[in-house]
C-alpha cells in the first residue's frame, strides 16, 4: 500500500523529526541490498510485536512498500513472529545512500549524517535499533548502545556529555570487539527524558520504558551519583615531588590508591609529563 502524504521532495529531509528517526533506525537495523541493474531493496525486519513502527515508516514514505509477517524458528525461539517492510523505489534507495545508508554489511562503517539533522531524534531511532532503556536487575535506570560503529558510539558520548555532563571514555570490548555504551542512574534519566520526549516517533514498548524511568529516586541510603577529581598539573608536579603515593595523598586530599595509579600513568608515559617540574 502507497501512502502519498509525505512530498518526495521532503522524502528522508533529516531536519523533520520523524525521519532523522526513521533514518537513525534504519541505518542501525535497515539492509540495503543491490539487485541486477537498477534492481534491489531496502528492508528491515521487526518483531512482530512492533508492527506499528514499520506503519508509520509506510506512512512517511511517498514511495510503494510492503509489510509482511512471518514466524520461523531461531536460536532463541521455537516460534519467532517478525515484520518486515520493504522499499525497492530506485530514487528513494539512492536518497538513503546519499545520506549515509550503505549498501550491504554496514555495522562497523556507518556514521551520521554529514549535513544538518535533528540531533536527538536520530539517536533515539539508532538507540530504538541496537540500543536498551528501561531498569537494571538491581532496579537502577539506564540507557545502553551496542554498536560495532565508532563514529556512532563517539557521538553518543559527544552527545550526552552536552545533556547530561556525563564523561564516558568508549572502548571496543575485546570478545567481539562491539562497543556498549552505558548511563545510568541520573544521567540515564535526564538522557531519556531528552531522547524520548512527548509525542515523539518510537518503539512504544521503548517510549513506555523511557517514561517510567522518570519515577525513579535515588534511596536515601545510596550516596549520591560520585564526580570524578580531574588532575591538575599542579597535583602532577606534587606528586613527582613526593615520589611516594603514601606521602602524596595526604598532601593533596587524595587516596593513596588514586596517587599510585596516577603516579604509575605518569611514569609509563600514558598521560603527560607537567610542564616546569
Amino acid at each position: 500500500m502507497a501512502n502519498c502524504e509525505p512530498s518526495v521532495h521532503q522524502f528522508m529531509d533529516l531536519r523533520v523529526p520523524e525521519y532523522a528517526y526513521m533514518f537513525g533506525f534504519l541505518q542501525a537495523d535497515g539492509h540495503l541490498q543491490r539487485g541486477v541493474g537498477q534492481k534491489g531493496k531496502l528492508s528491515v525486519e521487526i518483531n512482530a510485536r512492533d508492527a506499528e513502527l514499520l506503519r508509520r515508516f509506510q506512512k512517511l514514505t511517498p514511495y510503494y512498500t510492503s509489510i509482511t509477517e512471518r514466524t520461523r524458528s531461531t536460536n532463541f525461539a521455537r516460534a519467532h513472529n517478525s515484520a518486515a517492510w520493504t522499499l525497492c523505489s530506485l530514487e528513494a534507495r539512492t536518497r538513503l545512500n546519499e545520506l549515509g545508508l550503505p549498501y550491504g554489511r554496514k555495522s562497523k562503517t556507518i556514521a551520521p549524517p554529514s549535513g544538518e539533522f535533528s540531533r536527538h531524534d536520530y539517536l533515539r531511532g539508532v538507540i530504538d535499533a541496537d540500543g536498551s532503556v528501561g531498569y537494571t536487575s538491581r532496579g537502577f535506570p539506564f540507557v545502553s548502545l551496542t554498536t560495532a560503529s565508532t563514529a556512532i558510539a563517539e557521538y553518543l558520548s559527544c552527545y550526552a556529555k552536552e545533556v547530561t555532563g556525563a564523561q564516558r571514555t568508549i572502548k571496543r570490548n575485546t570478545r567481539d570487539g562491539i562497543y556498549n555504551v552505558l548511563y545510568t542512574m541520573e544521567v540515564a534519566q535526564d538522557l531519556a527524558l531528552d531522547l524520548y520526549y512527548p509525542g515523539c516517533l518510537s518503539l512504544e514498548r521503548k517510549y513506555v520504558a523511557a517514561d517510567s524511568l522518570a519515577d525513579w529516586t535515588r534511596p536515601a541510603n545510596m550516596r549520591a551519583a560520585y564526580t570524578a577529581r580531574r588532575w591538575t598539573e599542579l597535583e602532577d608536579r606534587i606528586l613527582l615531588r613526593h615520589n611516594s603515593p603514601t606521602s602524596a595523598a595526604e598532601a593533596l586530599g587524595r587516596t593513596v590508591q588514586s596517587c599510585s595509579l596516577r603516579l604509575w600513568r605518569l611514569r609509563s608515559g600514558q598521560v603527560s609529563m607537567p610542564s616546569h617540574q
